[in-house]
């Protein structure tokens, strides 16, 4: 009898190389819920910027990567728990804050987004590469931002360019770093378990 795995489909993410056939639902609920609590934990990582209603915070960071790894429906799922939880009163959102009136809602919506595109994009192989990495992070940046920015606006009353001011660029430097950091962790992943599927 053969030890050695099978290679992946084309199209899996990384949750896909779980052993779960008889427990599938099991555990894609256990996948779904833990990248909500991972996401909350994350929120708390939270430093203050000056002028900004705004911290930077892991949870952008990690809503990106539990995209890529659950894939893109168990990334919205994930997303949308944390994101209806947090809205109904868990303080798990950034700096413990929860419910409906933060100006900074508007970022966890584009999140939720985010976590869906960049999981449609990790089964096309967006993660498979330093270069597809890169890719796949910044364009949920930006996904992320489009929804931020103009929400941070329309609940603060600030224009459009002091949101910008306040809401996007004091965080350019520090998603480059994590687009940097996802680049390294996800295709050296993938290179470890030796399956590019």
């Amino acid at each position: 009898m053969s030890t050695a795995a099978a290679p992946v489909r084309s199209g899996a993410v990384l949750a896909d190389l779980l052993p779960a056939a008889r427990h599938r639902y099991a555990v894609d609920a256990a996948l779904v819920l833990g990248g909500a609590a991972l996401t909350g934990i994350a929120a708390q990582i939270a430093v203050p910027v000056p002028g900004s209603p705004v911290p930077v915070t892991g949870q952008t960071f990690a809503a990106l990567l539990i995209g890529t790894a659950l894939g893109a429906r168990r990334g919205f799922l994930s997303l949308a728990l944390y994101a209806l939880v947090g809205m109904a009163g868990m303080p798990w959102f950034a700096e413990a804050s929860s419910g409906w009136s933060m100006p900074s809602l508007g970022y966890v919506f584009g999140m939720l987004l985010a976590a869906t595109v960049v999981g449609a994009l990790a089964r096309r192989g967006g993660d498979r590469s330093v270069l597809r990495t890169a890719g796949t992070m910044v364009l949920g940046s930006a996904i992320i931002y489009a929804i931020g920015v103009p929400y941070l606006a329309l609940s603060t009353g600030m224009s459009l360019s002091a949101a910008v001011a306040a809401g996007l660029t004091p965080f350019l430097i520090g998603d480059a770093l994590k687009a940097a950091l996802a680049m390294g962790v996800l295709p050296t992943t993938w290179k470890l378990l030796g399956r590019r599927g």
